[in-house]
């Protein structure tokens, strides 16, 4: 974990700009994969940190400890895949699940960089 923190801190993006790439790559996968939410996100230490969103309003970050995605990265070479958030132990008390969001279908990949 600190050497993935450390190689995310080099890559100096959190907190950056939204970037047009980044953002056409939300719009795609939300519409390829028929979703009203789209994400592409960095877990820091603390927190969830959106480097584009789609479908959450104006949500920049949210705290690790509700992050979905900080689930997702436990296993670099596998997907996280939660049919129903409502009925998993994780997730079933989230604020993004018992809150307007109402998230219920999560499908997340870490993304991997060369450095590991």
């Amino acid at each position: 974990e600190l050497h993935r923190l450390q190689v995310l801190k080099s890559y100096a993006i959190l907190d950056a700009e939204r970037e047009e790439a980044f953002d056409r790559l939300t719009r795609l996968a939300a519409r390829y994969f028929q979703v009203d939410i789209a994400l592409i996100s960095l877990v820091d230490l603390g927190r969830q940190w959106f480097v584009s969103s789609r479908g959450i309003g104006d949500v920049r970050e949210t705290p690790r400890k509700v992050a979905f995605c900080a689930h997702a990265i436990i296993n670099k070479n596998s997907l996280l895949i939660v049919p129903d958030a409502t009925t998993d132990y994780r997730f079933k008390e989230n604020p993004a699940v018992e809150g307007p969001l109402s998230i219920r279908f999560y499908a997340g990949a870490p993304l991997i960089c060369p450095e590991g």
